[in-house]
């Protein structure tokens, strides 16, 4: 990792430090994407088997899980496994289940009512992906909440291997949060598939889940487009910014980084800290861990864009993540509570040495689905929220509309929407001439 030193450098130089890694091929990726977007809306089935034939080598007959598929999938899943899979799932639904939003009803003004009632979305697409791991706990992530929030259809997408076969942690998972609906989709063809429809696939109202950068980018044109779909949030590559003290213990603050940097090649991690003599144990320490770490190939590469900061204290720490706004905000330090009321911007935080982000990936019980690439400036991560509509409701008596229809009337006729304001002046006549 390169090490900085805050105080030395200049505007430029401090915005260059922390900048994402560059997306490449964006122009072409786009291309290319709309196509195969356009390609599934012509062709459907055909062009969702060509293209998994094409992506994932496998031909598929069916592109829907079959129930027999899941009954061997459940035979593989070791008991520890599924007593840690109900564990995360039970935590995650207490978690969400109490953030969820509520009706609201209050009287503005006498004979004024105004509501606000929830209304699950119908039909969601949920998308798991599989590239150099399964994802089984995004799973929870989506499926938990969708299920709390009442959403009566539910469909997800996860890709086959060469076999054909999903992996079966995740058709375990997926059934034990009540989704059957499976295909054996992955990249941008799911994406394309579940806002469009096919004879095969439903069409779906939103769109959730993480995904490659060819995923990452069919979810914003189907956003873009009136015809497609709605999306959970936008996203890039996965990341993590740590503030750690003196006091942080070194082996620590690297696992942590570490864990972000074996997502892939594109994860970024930071470290900022006042204390050099933390960032020359945390230097070694990487280099310790990354030894005896499997997926070392990809976090290498991910710390070759990543970095050591030396900063003047935590206040400049704390000013700088908010800038940054990452994905996911470790304060190890010794007072980590007392940061919090600081923290503008960040997708996740994690407080203090015993708060490793790898239990919000997957079982405290918060949701991993989050914003990056700075999104988290104004966005939040997916919730029961995400997978409901906020209607607003009025009813007025007589009494109401005589108490604010005069302002009502006022309003519309200083915007000269004359028929606004007649729409309120024909009912207080009307109330007028029958009192």
């Amino acid at each position: 990792m390169k090490r900085l030193v805050w105080s030395e450098l200049d505007a430029d130089a401090r915005s260059a430090s922390l900048r994402r890694p560059a997306q490449t091929d964006v122009t072409d990726r786009a291309a290319t994407v709309a196509r195969l977007i356009a390609q599934v809306r012509a062709d459907g089935d055909a062009t969702l088997r060509a293209l998994t034939r094409r992506y994932d080598g496998c031909e598929l007959d069916e592109l829907a899980v079959s129930d027999a598929e899941f009954a061997a999938a459940d035979a593989c899943v070791a008991p520890p496994l599924r007593d840690a899979i109900a564990q995360a799932r039970e935590r995650i639904a207490l978690f969400h289940r109490a953030g969820a939003p509520v009706d609201v009803r209050v009287e503005t003004a006498p004979g004024v009512i105004c509501e606000r009632v929830l209304r699950p979305l119908q039909r969601v697409g949920l998308y798991v992906p599989a590239g150099t791991a399964p994802l089984p706990s995004t799973v929870l992530m989506l499926a938990v909440p969708a299920q709390l929030a009442g959403c009566a259809d539910v469909v997800l997408c996860t890709p086959a291997n060469a076999k054909g076969e999903c992996d079966p942690v995740v058709l375990y998972t997926a059934r034990l949060c009540g989704v059957t609906r499976v295909f054996k989709l992955g990249g941008a063809q799911a994406i394309a598939a579940m806002a469009y429809g096919t004879a095969s696939v439903p069409r779906c109202d939103k769109l959730f889940g993480p995904g490659n950068a060819w995923v990452t980018e069919a979810k914003r044109q189907v956003a873009n487009d009136p015809a497609g779909a709605a999306i959970d949030l936008p996203a890039g590559p996965s990341e993590v910014l740590v503030i750690a003290d003196a006091q942080a213990d070194a082996a620590f603050v690297a696992a942590d980084l570490l864990s972000q940097a074996e997502h892939g090649s594109d994860s970024q991690a930071v470290l900022l800290s006042p204390s050099r003599t933390l960032l020359d144990a945390v230097a070694v320490a990487l280099e310790e861990q990354l030894q005896t770490l499997p997926r070392a190939e990809f976090a290498r590469a991910a710390l070759a864009h990543s970095r050591l900061v030396e900063v003047a204290d935590l206040a400049e720490a704390l000013d700088i993540s908010n800038d940054y706004a990452p994905e996911h905000l470790i304060l190890n330090v010794a007072d980590a509570r007392a940061l919090l009321s600081g923290v503008f911007n960040a997708g996740s935080v994690f407080l203090g040495a015993w708060s490793p982000e790898a239990v919000g990936d997957y079982c405290s019980g918060t949701n991993h689905v989050l914003p990056t690439y700075g999104y988290a400036r104004a966005w939040s991560g997916v919730s029961v929220a995400s997978f409901v509509k906020l209607i607003t409701v009025q009813e007025l008596s007589p009494d109401g509309l005589r108490a604010i229809g005069p302002c009502a009337r006022t309003l519309a006729a200083a915007e000269q929407l004359h028929a606004h304001e007649r729409a309120v002046a024909l009912r207080l006549a009307r109330l007028e001439a029958t009192a």
